[in-house]
């Protein structure tokens, strides 16, 4: 009986799983802090994501960590960088099967960590950053993506890289906005995944966990500059901000169940204080109830599994 009423049915389809490239390994290297969760050679990312179509998820989300990082995070522009290699390889396994989405910023390639160019004072420049961003954005799509996940919380990105996609011949390539991503303490075991350097944080240009109203300005004014999916980031302690965002859009919205969103439950399952399948499926369904079209989440392969058992 609860089955046939239910109201909220999340199915593999909608979730997306990230996948680290690493351009100095040669054999998978767990991540300490994320449980289950691994750095991939480039020579790994084929299996996962044919794992990924054979467990029938929606995407996967494409990050990197290159060998040398420079203060203009070049070698995120570079067509033989780890990215857009990886790119290639996972668009070769996807067939139709998996949509391939690549993060871009330039937080992985800075040595500096931040999401873009520093002026003279050391502060993230946003419209220098943007430009890069447009290259960043030609590289990946020329290496086949199909979704660019653009993350770096810069004004006016969307509309930029729109344009640039557009004047190079790629119309078909999406973009996923991250129009609400929040200055969060969540994001720790992510910056163990891309070997960060950052020193300080990204309160200039990611937004105040205080403020609800401008969630869904972000949204709406990335919507109106050309994004194909909204998101919010973190999900969980951003459930009303998912709401406002899905009751107001006209586009598909997503959430990312980020890093220590995920290790809270890993951490506390290990210790035998919740159940781990449970605590994930609820986590998830919170998130559809909330309005997720999409699921970014790093249990998704465990997620797909669980979901069709209770099918």
């Amino acid at each position: 009986m609860r089955r046939l009423v239910r109201e909220v049915r999340p199915h593999a389809a909608q979730l997306v799983l990230p996948l680290f490239v690493h351009e100095d390994l040669d054999a998978p290297r767990p991540i300490t802090s994320l449980p289950g969760v691994e750095q991939l050679p480039l020579s790994g990312v084929r299996a996962a994501v044919e794992a990924a179509a054979e467990a029938g998820i929606g995407g996967v989300m494409l990050f990197a960590i290159p060998s040398v990082r420079d203060a203009e995070g070049s070698a995120a522009c570079e067509s033989d960088g780890i990215l857009n290699l990886a790119i290639a390889e996972a668009v070769a396994a996807a067939g139709d099967q998996v949509v391939v989405m690549a993060d871009l910023c330039l937080d992985e390639f800075t040595d500096h960590g931040h999401c873009g160019v520093l002026d003279a004072r050391g502060n993230v420049h946003n419209d220098a950053t943007v430009l890069v961003y447009q290259r960043m954005a030609l590289a990946q799509a020329r290496a086949g993506a199909h979704v660019l996940g653009l993350s770096g919380m810069m004004d006016g990105q969307v509309a930029a890289i729109r344009d640039a996609l557009d004047e190079e011949g790629f119309e078909s390539v999406s973009l996923l906005a991250y129009a609400a991503k929040y200055a969060s303490a969540f994001y720790g075991p992510f910056r163990e995944a891309v070997d960060s350097q950052l020193q300080g944080d990204r309160r200039t240009y990611q937004m105040d966990p205080a403020n609800r109203r401008e969630g869904a300005l972000e949204a709406a004014l990335d919507e109106a500059e050309g994004a194909d999916i909204v998101m919010v980031k973190p999900a969980l302690p951003y459930l009303d901000v998912v709401a406002d965002v899905a009751a107001q859009s006209s586009v598909p919205v997503a959430a990312y169940h980020v890093s220590g969103e995920y290790a809270q439950i890993e951490a506390a399952a290990a210790n035998g204080w919740i159940d781990r399948r449970a605590s994930h499926l609820e986590a998830l369904t919170s998130m559809v109830r909330a309005g997720a079209d999409i699921v970014v989440t790093y249990a998704a392969l465990d997620l797909a599994a669980w979901l069709k058992e209770d099918a």
